[in-house]
Order: structure tokens, then C-alpha cells, then sequence
């Protein structure tokens, strides 16, 4: 699988690049609202919470540092939500390929997986530029963000290929998802400190995979200091077994899948 995965990889670079060019196709400003849109969210944010709600954190005085706070940690989870959203009907969408026997067919949620990393990345770039101009950088720990988002798209692509494989025999999944996703985002401590549950709210919240993720990059953003790496080892065990299960589940069903396509 991974051979067919290297030998195609010109195909996935393509096929990343078409989506994030067909994402805008026919607007007027093209590729521009992918700057626009990101700029758009963290200048709502930054109003709603530094200068209408005049939310502060617990002993940090920096006035910016809540909307700093939900943006570090929103943007991340919006990749993650947009990889599980994409990749439900993946399977559907390109049924035409995955009929072709020569093809092969881990290079769809590669891709759907890739464009939602691609569009991450040019959003984070402009959150970032934002941190420049505002003197708020984090400095060199800015380079352990690098850990926790790579355990999400981990964790993002193997829940992905596990609704793409059910969504195929189960349409409801896409109605689920997004009373899940809602759920699930109120779950985490994205909005609000996670020191500011009571029990037994708060052992609900660190039972959460996808905390202590959000907390590593707070950490980062916000407090400028290296994440706690032995708290990143729960979600990480959580990915490598959901990937195994993905992958197992993948190999055994892709003639069904096709049959049913």
C-alpha cells in the first residue's frame, strides 16, 4: 500500500493542488479568500473577546492573550473538523477512480488529508504574520507546534477513513457528524481554561483526546513555553491505534466498498 501510495505520488501533489484550487474557482478573488477568511475569523475573535468581552486570562495581563488563546487552538480544530467533513464522502465522490483496478485507493484519504493540511498551513501563516506585527511571536517553541499537529492529522485521517468506510454503507453518518463535531468541540478547552471546570466536568474534558492537544498549542501561542510532551502521549497511543484500526478496516472492506459503489 505504501509502495502504490510512493509511486503515485505525483497524482496526490496534483490532486492537492486541484483542490485547493477548485476551493475558490469562479470567485473574483480567487485564491485571495484564502487569506481573507482566516484575517476574517481571527479579527472576530480578536474583537468579540479583547475589546467587547474584554476576556483575560488567569495571570496573564497581555490584553490580546484570550483571543490569541481560542485563534492557536479554533485553527487546528478547524483542519481537523474539515478532514472528518471532507473525508465522510470521499469514497462517494470518487467512486469513478476507486473502480479502476490499477488504482490505488489510499491515495484518496491521503489526499483529502493533504488539501486540509495545505489550507492549514496558508491560514497559520497568516496567524503568524498577525503574531509578528503584533510583537506576540513565541520565539523557538513555536517549532514544538509541529508535534501536536501532526498528531491531529493522525488522528484526523484514521476517524476520516473509518466514516468514509461507514458512510458508504450507512448514509446517516453525514448527519451524525455535525451533531458530534459540535459536541465534541465544547468538549475541549478551545474557548474557555480548562481550569475553570469543576468535577467532575473536568475529568470529562481530560478524558478528551483532542485537550491535551488544544493545551499544547496554548502553550506554545500564549504562554511561550515548550508543550508537556508526557501529555501528548495519550492522543498519540489514541492515533497510532485508530490509524492500525483504519488501515485494517480500509484493506478489508475496499471490495465492498467498490461493490456497493
Amino acid at each position: 500500500m505504501l509502495r502504490s501510495l510512493w509511486d503515485y505520488r505525483g497524482y496526490v501533489r496534483a490532486s492537492v493542488a486541484r483542490e485547493l484550487r477548485l476551493r475558490y474557482a469562479g470567485s473574483v478573488l480567487g485564491a485571495l479568500w484564502q487569506v481573507i477568511a482566516p484575517l476574517a475569523l481571527i479579527a472576530t475573535y480578536t474583537l468579540v473577546f479583547s475589546e467587547l468581552m474584554r476576556a483575560r486570562l488567569h495571570g496573564i495581563e497581555d490584553r490580546y492573550a484570550y483571543a490569541i488563546y481560542v485563534c492557536c487552538a479554533l485553527l487546528p480544530w478547524s483542519m481537523f473538523a474539515e478532514i472528518l467533513t471532507r473525508s465522510q464522502t470521499m469514497f462517494l465522490d470518487q467512486a469513478n477512480l476507486l473502480k479502476k483496478s490499477n488504482f490505488p485507493r489510499i491515495c484518496v484519504p491521503v489526499t483529502v488529508t493533504g488539501a486540509a493540511l495545505a489550507n492549514f498551513a496558508i491560514v497559520y501563516a497568516v496567524f503568524g504574520f498577525l503574531l509578528l506585527a503584533a510583537s506576540r511571536w513565541p520565539g523557538m517553541v513555536v517549532i514544538g507546534a509541529l508535534v501536536p499537529l501532526t498528531i491531529f492529522a493522525i488522528l484526523g485521517a484514521s476517524l476520516g477513513v473509518l466514516l468514509g468506510v461507514a458512510h458508504v454503507f450507512f448514509r446517516d453518518i453525514g448527519q451524525v457528524l455535525g451533531i458530534v463535531l459540535q459536541i465534541w468541540f465544547w468538549m475541549a478547552p478551545i474557548a474557555y481554561p480548562s481550569d475553570m471546570l469543576a468535577p467532575p466536568y473536568d475529568r470529562w474534558i481530560a478524558a478528551n483526546p483532542v485537550t491535551p492537544i488544544v493545551i499544547a498549542f496554548q502553550d506554545i501561542f500564549v504562554r511561550r513555553r515548550w508543550p508537556e510532551w508526557g501529555a501528548l502521549a495519550y492522543p498519540a497511543v489514541v492515533g497510532i491505534v485508530l490509524a492500525a484500526l483504519a488501515l485494517l478496516a480500509f484493506r478489508r472492506e475496499s471490495p465492498q466498498i467498490v461493490d456497493e459503489l
